[in-house]
């Protein structure tokens, strides 16, 4: 009977050990080469539907390729995306603040019945963004909400260091009331102040269309889609029966840090 040879036991190259991850064999000459483990998550931008970004582009008014980067960023979730293109609009409106802004329009609104009046002055960098439909309803929105909400200033750093010191000391004699000590008292009156600002600033009052931005931040999407400085810079208010009317008229765009 013919004696078969045994085949040689075939093993793998011993791998080099100079350098942990080294794709050659041991002992090879030259540098050591590391290989790329390939991830086994899959890129999130192509689980994105156009759908989803439909629908940020209309919650947002963002521009497609902000709310797809949104929403890869955030995974999906609709919700966190929108904190995400706030919190950029809020970074782009800070980029812009410095510069000037010499067009934008004038705008009137009358509420139903005719009982109050606003007239808004809202700025913008050119005459072209001025004349676009999105600047149109930023300008609207923000007169009607003017007339709902009657603010008495436009930003904090607006309001008087007489209104500013009259509800301190009112704020500051409540919480003395109470008895509590003069440093929780402190930190009544500075809590009770920025819901004071929230009340009579316009930048600072929850949008009466959307409660979940206020003013500021609402005019901050509009600057991340339009691509200029916005800024209000002076509204009057009127409502009949009233002795007087509210006047604002900001100071400007405070100083970029």
């Amino acid at each position: 009977m013919p004696v078969v040879a045994a085949l040689p036991e075939h093993r793998q190259p011993e791998r080099c050990q100079k350098t942990p991850g080294c794709s050659l064999a041991a002992g090879h000459n030259g540098p050591c080469i590391i290989e790329e483990k390939k991830s086994d998550m899959s890129t999130t931008t192509a689980n994105i539907s156009a759908a989803q970004v439909k629908e940020l582009r209309e919650k947002t008014g963002a521009p497609m390729m902000d709310c797809k980067q949104a929403l890869t960023e955030a995974k999906g979730n609709l919700e966190q995306a929108v904190v995400i293109l706030r919190k950029k609009g809020m970074a782009s409106m800070q980029k812009k603040a410095t510069r000037i802004t010499s067009e934008g329009s004038v705008a009137s609104y009358i509420h139903a019945g005719g009982k109050i009046g606003v007239l808004v002055e809202v700025n913008c960098e050119s005459d072209f963004v001025a004349r676009t439909d999105d600047f149109k309803e930023l300008v609207h929105d923000v007169a009607m909400h003017i007339a709902a909400s009657d603010p008495k200033f436009i930003r904090r750093e607006d309001v008087t260091p007489e209104a500013f010191e009259r509800e301190k000391d009112i704020y500051r004699a409540q919480a003395k009331a109470t008895g509590k000590p003069d440093n929780v008292v402190e930190r009544i009156v500075e809590g009770k102040m920025g819901k004071f600002y929230e009340e009579v600033c316009l930048y600072e009052q929850p949008f009466i269309k959307d409660q979940t931005v206020n003013i500021s931040q609402l005019i901050a999407a509009k600057i991340g889609k339009l691509g200029e400085n916005i800024s209000v810079r002076r509204f009057a208010r009127f409502k009949v029966g009233d002795a007087g009317e509210t006047i604002a008229i900001s100071k400007g765009e405070p100083k970029a840090e």
